[in-house]
Protein backbone atom coordinates (compact mmCIF):
# COMPACT_ATOMS: atom_id res chain seq x y z
CA UNK A 1 0.00 0.00 0.00
CA UNK A 2 1.32 3.43 -1.21
CA UNK A 3 1.95 6.53 1.76
CA UNK A 4 -0.85 8.31 -0.34
CA UNK A 5 -3.38 5.40 0.22
CA UNK A 6 -2.08 5.12 3.84
CA UNK A 7 -3.23 8.89 4.55
CA UNK A 8 -6.28 8.71 2.51
CA UNK A 9 -7.38 5.42 4.65
CA UNK A 10 -6.20 7.15 7.77
CA UNK A 11 -8.22 10.48 6.77
CA UNK A 12 -11.09 8.21 6.21
CA UNK A 13 -10.71 6.34 9.34
CA UNK A 14 -10.36 9.73 11.38
CA UNK A 15 -13.07 11.45 9.26
CA UNK A 16 -15.93 8.77 10.59
CA UNK A 17 -14.33 8.62 14.03
CA UNK A 18 -15.15 12.04 14.30
CA UNK A 19 -18.35 11.99 12.87
CA UNK A 20 -19.61 9.01 15.17
CA UNK A 21 -17.96 11.25 18.27
CA UNK A 22 -19.97 14.16 17.50
CA UNK A 23 -23.17 11.93 16.62
CA UNK A 24 -22.89 10.14 20.13
CA UNK A 25 -21.75 13.86 21.82
CA UNK A 26 -24.91 15.30 20.51
CA UNK A 27 -26.80 12.17 21.21
CA UNK A 28 -26.10 12.33 25.01
CA UNK A 29 -26.79 16.00 25.38
CA UNK A 30 -30.24 15.36 24.08
CA UNK A 31 -31.01 12.71 26.43
CA UNK A 32 -33.76 13.64 28.72
CA UNK A 33 -35.16 16.89 25.85
CA UNK A 34 -38.44 14.90 25.39
CA UNK A 35 -40.52 12.57 27.88
CA UNK A 36 -43.34 10.43 27.05
CA UNK A 37 -45.96 9.47 30.02
CA UNK A 38 -48.84 7.55 29.95
CA UNK A 39 -50.93 5.85 33.41
CA UNK A 40 -54.18 5.95 34.98
CA UNK A 41 -56.45 9.03 35.41
CA UNK A 42 -59.14 9.44 37.99
CA UNK A 43 -61.67 12.89 37.33
CA UNK A 44 -64.64 13.85 40.46
CA UNK A 45 -66.46 15.81 37.73
CA UNK A 46 -69.23 18.32 38.19
CA UNK A 47 -72.02 17.26 35.75
CA UNK A 48 -74.48 19.88 34.78
CA UNK A 49 -77.93 18.29 34.42
CA UNK A 50 -81.84 19.38 34.30
CA UNK A 51 -83.57 18.28 37.51
CA UNK A 52 -87.67 18.42 37.05
CA UNK A 53 -90.45 17.05 39.29
CA UNK A 54 -93.27 14.38 38.32
CA UNK A 55 -96.16 14.34 39.92
CA UNK A 56 -99.04 11.41 40.32
CA UNK A 57 -101.95 14.22 40.67
CA UNK A 58 -102.67 16.87 39.18
CA UNK A 59 -99.76 19.86 40.34
CA UNK A 60 -98.99 23.56 38.90
CA UNK A 61 -96.12 23.44 36.07
CA UNK A 62 -92.73 24.11 37.63
CA UNK A 63 -89.64 25.25 35.73
CA UNK A 64 -87.20 23.00 35.24
CA UNK A 65 -83.83 23.65 37.36
CA UNK A 66 -80.65 23.13 36.38
CA UNK A 67 -78.56 21.46 39.07
CA UNK A 68 -74.58 19.91 39.00
CA UNK A 69 -73.90 16.62 40.78
CA UNK A 70 -70.65 15.04 41.18
CA UNK A 71 -69.47 11.79 39.38
CA UNK A 72 -66.60 9.68 39.91
CA UNK A 73 -64.93 9.43 36.54
CA UNK A 74 -61.59 6.56 35.58
CA UNK A 75 -59.55 6.65 32.59
CA UNK A 76 -56.25 7.61 30.74
CA UNK A 77 -53.53 10.37 30.37
CA UNK A 78 -51.07 10.55 28.49
CA UNK A 79 -48.86 13.69 27.94
CA UNK A 80 -45.50 14.97 26.35
CA UNK A 81 -43.17 17.01 26.93
CA UNK A 82 -39.92 18.91 25.28
CA UNK A 83 -37.52 20.40 27.74
CA UNK A 84 -36.36 23.78 25.96
CA UNK A 85 -33.99 23.46 29.20
CA UNK A 86 -33.50 21.11 31.77
CA UNK A 87 -35.91 22.79 34.32
CA UNK A 88 -38.35 24.01 31.76
CA UNK A 89 -40.42 22.54 29.44
CA UNK A 90 -43.26 22.25 27.09
CA UNK A 91 -46.73 19.89 27.81
CA UNK A 92 -49.07 18.92 25.79
CA UNK A 93 -51.69 16.73 27.99
CA UNK A 94 -54.52 14.28 27.17
CA UNK A 95 -56.72 12.83 29.42
CA UNK A 96 -60.32 10.89 28.52
CA UNK A 97 -62.21 9.97 31.95
CA UNK A 98 -65.48 7.44 31.81
CA UNK A 99 -68.27 6.43 34.48
CA UNK A 100 -71.93 6.94 34.78
CA UNK A 101 -74.31 9.34 36.71
CA UNK A 102 -77.78 8.82 37.32
CA UNK A 103 -77.66 5.60 35.56
CA UNK A 104 -76.16 7.08 32.22
CA UNK A 105 -73.00 6.95 30.84
CA UNK A 106 -71.04 10.17 31.38
CA UNK A 107 -67.31 11.05 29.96
CA UNK A 108 -65.06 14.07 29.60
CA UNK A 109 -62.17 14.58 27.49
CA UNK A 110 -59.56 17.41 27.75
CA UNK A 111 -56.56 18.99 25.38
CA UNK A 112 -54.52 21.22 27.11
CA UNK A 113 -50.61 22.62 26.44
CA UNK A 114 -48.53 24.91 28.60
CA UNK A 115 -45.01 24.93 30.83
CA UNK A 116 -43.93 22.80 33.39
CA UNK A 117 -41.08 23.24 35.74
CA UNK A 118 -38.98 20.80 37.58
CA UNK A 119 -36.37 19.91 39.34
CA UNK A 120 -34.01 17.64 37.15
CA UNK A 121 -32.75 14.95 40.16
CA UNK A 122 -33.82 11.12 41.02
CA UNK A 123 -36.71 12.55 42.96
CA UNK A 124 -37.99 15.24 40.69
CA UNK A 125 -41.04 17.15 41.69
CA UNK A 126 -43.12 19.55 38.59
CA UNK A 127 -45.75 21.55 38.56
CA UNK A 128 -47.33 23.14 35.74
CA UNK A 129 -50.17 25.44 34.19
CA UNK A 130 -51.98 24.15 31.15
CA UNK A 131 -54.61 26.30 28.90
CA UNK A 132 -57.05 24.38 26.17
CA UNK A 133 -60.42 23.06 25.82
CA UNK A 134 -62.75 20.45 27.19
CA UNK A 135 -65.37 18.44 26.29
CA UNK A 136 -68.45 16.90 28.46
CA UNK A 137 -71.08 14.53 27.09
CA UNK A 138 -74.12 12.54 29.14
CA UNK A 139 -76.15 9.64 27.09
CA UNK A 140 -79.53 10.24 27.88
CA UNK A 141 -80.66 9.26 31.63
CA UNK A 142 -83.17 6.71 31.33
CA UNK A 143 -86.61 7.58 32.96
CA UNK A 144 -88.14 6.91 36.16
CA UNK A 145 -88.76 3.42 36.78
CA UNK A 146 -92.67 3.67 37.50
CA UNK A 147 -94.75 5.94 39.52
CA UNK A 148 -94.11 7.74 42.97
CA UNK A 149 -93.42 5.70 45.94
CA UNK A 150 -96.93 5.43 47.87
CA UNK A 151 -97.97 8.18 49.85
CA UNK A 152 -95.60 10.95 48.11
CA UNK A 153 -97.52 12.89 45.00
CA UNK A 154 -94.19 14.17 44.19
CA UNK A 155 -90.89 13.23 42.85
CA UNK A 156 -87.96 14.64 41.09
CA UNK A 157 -86.29 13.15 38.05
CA UNK A 158 -83.09 14.31 36.20
CA UNK A 159 -82.19 14.44 32.45
CA UNK A 160 -79.33 14.91 30.09
CA UNK A 161 -78.09 18.36 28.70
CA UNK A 162 -75.80 16.33 26.35
CA UNK A 163 -72.82 17.33 25.52
CA UNK A 164 -71.03 20.69 25.86
CA UNK A 165 -67.49 22.07 24.71
CA UNK A 166 -65.84 24.76 27.15
CA UNK A 167 -61.84 26.55 27.64
CA UNK A 168 -60.52 24.55 30.44
CA UNK A 169 -57.06 25.11 32.50
CA UNK A 170 -55.30 23.20 34.80
CA UNK A 171 -52.86 23.99 37.49
CA UNK A 172 -51.04 21.07 38.68
CA UNK A 173 -47.91 19.48 40.54
CA UNK A 174 -46.79 16.04 41.00
CA UNK A 175 -43.53 14.14 41.62
CA UNK A 176 -41.47 11.75 39.02
CA UNK A 177 -38.75 8.91 41.02
CA UNK A 178 -36.50 7.89 38.31
CA UNK A 179 -36.37 3.56 37.99
CA UNK A 180 -33.80 3.76 35.69
CA UNK A 181 -31.84 5.87 33.40
CA UNK A 182 -34.69 6.06 30.64
CA UNK A 183 -37.63 5.51 32.86
CA UNK A 184 -39.28 7.19 35.89
CA UNK A 185 -42.21 6.87 37.87
CA UNK A 186 -44.56 8.98 38.72
CA UNK A 187 -45.78 8.68 41.73
CA UNK A 188 -48.69 10.96 41.86
CA UNK A 189 -49.91 14.15 39.78
CA UNK A 190 -52.64 16.35 41.48
CA UNK A 191 -54.75 18.80 38.79
CA UNK A 192 -57.22 21.71 40.00
CA UNK A 193 -58.73 21.28 36.82
CA UNK A 194 -61.64 24.42 35.86
CA UNK A 195 -64.18 24.28 32.92
CA UNK A 196 -66.85 26.29 31.46
CA UNK A 197 -70.04 23.92 30.50
CA UNK A 198 -73.48 24.01 30.15
CA UNK A 199 -73.25 27.68 31.55
CA UNK A 200 -71.69 26.93 34.40
CA UNK A 201 -68.66 26.92 36.16
CA UNK A 202 -67.26 23.63 37.35
CA UNK A 203 -63.96 23.60 39.41
CA UNK A 204 -62.63 19.69 39.91
CA UNK A 205 -59.92 17.77 41.03
CA UNK A 206 -57.72 15.03 38.81
CA UNK A 207 -55.23 12.79 40.56
CA UNK A 208 -53.30 10.23 37.97
CA UNK A 209 -50.38 8.19 38.19
CA UNK A 210 -48.18 6.31 36.03
CA UNK A 211 -44.41 5.58 33.93
CA UNK A 212 -42.62 8.29 32.34
CA UNK A 213 -40.13 7.78 29.31
CA UNK A 214 -37.24 10.01 28.78
CA UNK A 215 -35.45 10.51 25.62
Amino acid sequence: MSLNSSRLLFLIRFFIFTLAAVWFTSFCKAQDKFELYGGYSYFRASVREAEFTTCITICPVQPVTLVSQNANLNGWEFSGQYKMLPFLGAVADFNGTYGTLNNANAREHTLLFGPQISLPAKVSPFAHALLGVAKESQDQIPPLPGPCPVGIPACSGFSSLGADTSFASAFGAGIDVKAISFVSVRLFQIDYVRTQLHGATQNQPRISAGVVFHF
